[in-house]
């Protein structure tokens, strides 16, 4: 068996030192009384982009999804495995989080091979493919709106277009769409820029995003 990476355990043990050490209590309270976030955030499994440092979180603050491109599915009950949903259910009905962030950002590989079926390398399955099939609509209309665009400019429409996706998406869930209706539970989109750090929220009034 492999040594685990080298790198892992100085990092883990540098954790230990300088963080699970320091926040002792806070750990022992988590294991015994469980979690209680107020957010979800749904975010891209790229590695440049972790909702707990991009919003400075402590254990026990955030129930995070991570997934290609940040999307959700719609709602649907066919099929076996469904994570996303499952987390989604799990974190407004047990959880009872107050807010859901769809967030996207900037260079996002998945909306790459979104725009360019083979910016990513696959195998026969085409799992990559089969899952940002969630936004051929989607990568339609952009094109349509955004004729004579650079490559740059159609990336980012398509990244801030497919958190809007996301976002009806989510309203499809029933018991999620129920919960809003009835102010208990708000919903966001955002975009995180990786280059400038900065991020910017969705006004769902007027579907332009605006800088904090």
């Amino acid at each position: 068996m492999a040594n685990f990476p080298e790198n892992l355990t100085e990092r883990f043990h540098r954790f230990r030192f300088r963080h699970f050490d320091q926040n002792r209590a806070r750990y022992v309270e988590l294991a015994s009384f469980g979690q209680t976030p107020d957010t979800m955030i749904v975010s891209c499994c790229d590695s440049r982009c972790d909702p707990e440092t991009i919003f400075s979180a402590m254990p026990g603050e955030l129930f995070v999804v991570r997934n290609v491109a940040n999307l959700i599915p719609p709602y649907e009950t066919g099929g076996k495995f469904h994570g996303v949903s499952a987390a989604l259910e799990f974190a407004v009905l047990n959880l009872c989080v107050k807010n859901i962030v769809i967030m996207g950002h900037s260079g996002c590989g998945g909306i790459k091979a979104s725009l360019e079926h083979t910016a990513a390398r696959q195998t026969d399955a085409m799992f990559i493919t089969r899952w940002m099939s969630m936004l051929d609509e989607c990568r339609t209309s952009v094109l349509s709106a955004h004729q004579g665009a650079s490559r740059q400019d159609l990336l980012d429409a398509l990244e801030k277009a497919a958190i809007k996706v996301s976002l009806a998406n989510l309203r499809s869930f029933p018991f999620i769409l129920d919960l809003e209706n009835k102010s208990k539970i708000s919903v966001y989109g955002a975009y995180f820029d990786i280059a400038t750090g900065d991020l910017s929220v969705l006004n769902q009034s007027n579907g332009e995003f605006h800088i904090l």
